[in-house]
């Protein structure tokens, strides 16, 4: 019962609390979210494996007009005939290419023949020092393009498209919110160019094949929760073990110092049965009424004073007791 008072002191409960929550968190939060990344990125990678290995496909072909893209369908290759509407052209912002800033030209497509109207990322130009970027033309006329498949972006609060120098500039590819601003009908995908096409820029390339640091990321987390019960189990085990020894050296010897005294015991009790031997042999041997002579200095003279008898002066005087016998008996 004292045992168990102690581990419902506020520290041991405390930290039994945080353990939980901090497992709990691995399991049901930390573990997931690096191992759905993983998942994602997996799936990404595949679907560009299988999109770089089929041929090109007529736009409405794969994607009818009025339609969504269906999912599996990005990254795929399709091709699509009409005229670059540069007057409604956005720069997106905010990107990276070969680990350099870059600024993206979006330009919405008329499709020939049809009121459809897709949004073209043509690729991206280097900006000046003070960010800013040279105004991009396009063909003016009809002109077939080779581009791939991408979902539209979500757009984060405060990041809306927006006029600045007079340009439409964006943070995100999100085809409603381009739309509007441009005043355009857009769908709800986006293309991307591939190299070497007409009004094409410095060309975005694909992501690398790599499934990255999620799955070990996710691992690391689930084995984190796993070794945080086992170290509170631990700290509690080594309590339990602390006390007991506590318990064992109030009552007496500890576990530790019991070997010794068993051992000095054993050895005192083999020289008293020497010492009993070799009486038994002397008594033969000496004379009738012989009697121990001790030195004088042995003696206790009658006038000295008297104190307590210890039971450390018993010990003292029989170790002595056996000492001198035993040199008697080997001469030493």
């Amino acid at each position: 019962m004292h045992l168990l008072r102690t581990f419902l002191k506020p520290g041991w409960l405390l930290a039994t609390v945080l353990v939980v929550a901090f497992a709990a968190a691995c399991f049901l939060i930390l573990a997931p979210w690096q191992l759905g990344k993983n998942s994602e990125t997996e799936h990404r990678n595949s679907l560009i494996h299988g999109a770089v290995s089929t041929p090109a496909v007529p736009l409405d072909e794969l994607v009818p007009p009025g339609s969504t893209m269906p999912a599996d369908d990005e990254w795929r290759e399709v091709t699509m005939t009409g005229r670059y509407l540069t007057d409604k052209q956005a720069l997106l912002r905010l990107r990276s290419v070969d680990d350099r800033p870059a600024v993206e030209v979006l330009t919405p497509f008329q499709i020939t023949g049809s009121d459809r109207t897709i949004l073209v990322d043509r690729g991206y130009l280097r900006p000046g020092a003070d960010g800013s970027v040279s105004s991009p033309g396009a063909p003016a006329e009809q002109v077939t393009l080779h581009a791939r498949l991408r979902k539209s972006e979500s757009t984060s609060p405060g990041k809306e498209p927006r006029i600045e120098d007079g340009r439409l500039t964006a943070y995100t590819i999100d085809t409603a919110a381009l739309g509007a601003a441009a005043d355009v009908p857009l769908d709800t995908f986006y293309v991307q160019l591939t190299a070497d096409q007409p009004g094409g820029l410095g060309p975005v390339t694909l992501p690398q094949l790599e499934s990255g640091p999620y799955l070990s990321y996710g691992l690391q987390w689930l084995a984190f929760g796993i070794m945080a019960p086992l170290g509170i189990g631990y700290f509690v085990w080594a309590e339990v073990k602390h006390r007991r020894a506590l318990k064992a050296a109030n009552d007496g010897e500890t576990p530790s110092d019991a070997p010794a005294a068993s051992g000095r015991s054993a050895q005192r009790q083999r020289i008293l049965d020497e010492l009993a031997a070799a009486g038994t042999a002397e008594a033969s041997t000496e004379p009738a009424g012989a009697a121990e002579v001790w030195p004088p200095s042995d003696r206790t003279p009658s006038n000295a004073p008297l104190r307590e008898f210890t039971a450390s002066d018993a010990e003292t005087t029989h170790d002595d007791e056996v000492a001198a016998r035993l040199a008697r008996r080997y001469g030493r």
